[in-house]
């Protein structure tokens, strides 16, 4: 089948997510040609979104309506080279978002800030407790920048999603009920805090007495009549339940549907096309120069896409992906520690304890957000002393509801029969008198644990499909029983009736069955010099400096908050730097 060639663009965008959507906003003014290919359906608030269609949990939750296709494009995983990776066929453990909006659709909303630490956290461990202890396989590295640095774009993303919350550092100036671990802050949170469920309220009085620093999750969930910075009226949350797997009838949880899109069509140098697939980044005889990306379209014909400016956009696994299928970036070799493209995968860990109480204590799971939580960081990065202990890195702890769903959030005692007239009664006995408390850990990156090109599997278009080499490693397996103890003192300090604890043991192994988080990190970490990376703090490629490469597939190691803060604020800078140095001057921007 012969390709064909369009006429060329100045930017292409692919993907349509959050960070791609930004992207493309942030420079739709200055009259560049804008395209963006997203491989997925068209998506907007209204219709696709429109209630009741939105609340079929079967559809959507289930049946995974909103996610990537895994029949035509999966990973393949294993827990260590020595072993046969096989494909994942349907996705449990994380969901790759698909059609426009991406992963911002189906999200729950926690929006963080990264702690100073998270963003030095190698040189942060070794000023503390020495170079020796951090374990030898782990490969843990310092941001290319400083909080200081990237807090005008943390607070510009705030801005542009709405987000609830509570000040906890005003401008070096501690303030009561806010999160008193929290780096310096410019100015508060564009909406009040989210309202408290009863088991955030049992949570926070439970650890306030035992001396924790209960705070309520900062969100971007709009709680007030708001406007944002690219003059989009946002809708105030009505509490339904339905945020999590789903997209927001509301126009309260922020998405790039809710936020960017309506501002973004106006402009008419912007174009999106949907149904296209691109297979690969396009470079010249060099390899040094992008030429633009070829790509599937719906009818199954291969088109190429000539474009000054190649930016990737995709979700975490398809950019890494996409950067290996191109050869842009030297692939990683686990056994000489050579290369960086594939470079320092990492997961979040998570455990939970379910608590059960008499009939008196009356909880509404229903009446939620996807962030309808109270939080505390006492133990989260460095904010505890490590030194005894054996681990880097934490957790957070939590008192969250994300609803109450009548397939995915029905919670029974293990007691309870399985199937019947038994279980059914278990449902009644429990529904409204259970809450949780969990925890969400960071995870530090292994030479042994990476991204690769499947030598054996390929998608529907005869690609090689992306290897996933991960286990659970003993530092972050130390971490979460430390945190269990925590979290469990906390529960008797509750006081249920019973309560079932749901932490890994020290032998666990990573599963990829049951739903974890979706937040995968790593593969092309951004970094101060092309050796130990594979993007700049620009988010630019060190090997091609025409092309840029966005999203949490830069962080060099997980932290224990959601990743998409810092998502959103370093596609904002990144913009900010095509526009103010690479418009004017194309090439290797300086590393300020």
């Amino acid at each position: 089948m012969a390709v064909i060639k369009k006429d060329p663009v100045d930017m292409v965008i692919v993907g349509f997510g959050w960070t791609g959507s930004l992207m493309a906003m942030e420079l739709a003014s200055t009259g560049l040609k804008i395209l963006s290919l997203e491989r997925g359906e068209q998506r907007d608030t209204y219709p696709d979104f429109a209630y009741p269609r939105n609340t079929d949990e079967l559809t959507y939750g289930i049946r995974l309506k909103l996610f990537q296709n895994a029949a035509r494009e999966t990973v393949t995983v294993r827990h260590k080279t020595a072993d046969t990776a096989m494909p994942y066929r349907r996705f449990g453990s994380f969901l790759p978002g698909d059609g426009v909006g991406g992963a911002g659709v189906h999200w729950n909303g926690m929006l963080w800030r990264p702690l100073e630490a998270d963003l030095k956290m190698r040189s942060t461990v070794i000023e503390k407790y020495g170079e020796g202890f951090i374990p030898q396989d782990m490969t843990v590295q310092d941001y290319p920048f400083t909080y200081a640095e990237m807090e005008p774009y943390f607070d510009k993303f705030e801005k542009i999603c709405g987000a609830s919350g509570d000040v906890g550092n005003l401008k070096g100036e501690k303030v009561a009920g806010g999160n008193p671990f929290e780096a310096p802050r410019q100015d508060a949170y564009p909406t009040k805090a989210q309202k408290r469920q009863y088991g955030g309220e049992l949570f926070a009085q439970a650890a306030e007495s035992l001396g924790y620093h209960p705070f309520t999750e900062p969100a971007a969930i709009c709680t007030e009549s708001y406007t944002n910075s690219y003059g989009v009226q946002l809708g105030v949350c009505n509490y339904c339940g339905f945020c999590e797997r789903f997209g927001c009838f509301n126009y309260s949880k922020a998405s790039p549907q809710s936020t960017v899109l309506p501002a973004l069509n106006q402009f008419k140098n912007f174009e999106l096309r949907t149904q296209s697939q691109v297979i690969r980044v396009n470079t010249d005889s060099t390899g040094t120069k992008a030429t633009g990306v070829t790509y599937i379209d719906a009818q199954g014909q291969e088109i190429e896409q000539p474009a000054s400016i190649v930016v990737l956009s995709t979700f975490q696994l398809n950019n890494v992906r996409l950067l290996l299928l191109s050869k842009i970036g030297k692939p990683y070799d686990p056994l000489t520690g050579e290369g960086v493209v594939g470079k320092n995968y990492a997961y979040q860990m998570n455990g939970g304890i379910k608590l059960f109480f008499n009939k008196d204590k009356i909880f509404n799971p229903f009446a939620a957000t996807g962030a309808t939580s109270v939080f505390m960081d006492d133990f989260n990065a460095e904010n505890f002393d490590h030194g005894s202990l054996g681990f880097v890195g934490g957790a957070t702890i939590s008192a969250t509801t994300t609803g109450g769903r009548p397939i995915q959030q029905i919670s029974t005692p293990k007691s309870a029969p399985r199937w019947g007239s038994g279980w059914k009664q278990a449902i009644k006995d429990n529904y409204l008198h259970t809450m949780g408390v969990g925890s969400s850990g960071s995870v530090m990156p292994y030479k042994q644990c990476y991204l690769d090109l499947d030598p054996t599997y390929r998608d529907v278009h005869g690609q090689p499909l992306l290897r996933m080499t991960f286990d659970w490693q003993q530092n972050e397996l130390k971490m979460t029983n430390f945190i269990k103890e925590k979290a469990e003192g906390i529960v008797k300090a509750i006081a249920p009736a019973h309560y079932e604890v749901g932490f890994m043991g020290m032998n666990a192994h990573y599963d990829v069955r049951p739903y974890q988080s979706t937040h995968t990190t790593g593969g092309a970490i951004m970094g101060d010099n092309p050796k130990n990376s594979v993007v700049n703090k620009y988010l630019q490629s060190w090997d091609v400096p025409n092309v840029f490469v966005l999203g949490a597939c830069c962080f060099p190691q997980n932290l224990a908050y959601n990743p998409t803060g810092i998502v959103g604020a370093t596609a904002l800078f990144a913009a900010n730097a095509i526009r103010t140095q690479y418009l004017a001057n194309p090439g290797p921007l300086v590393q300020a």
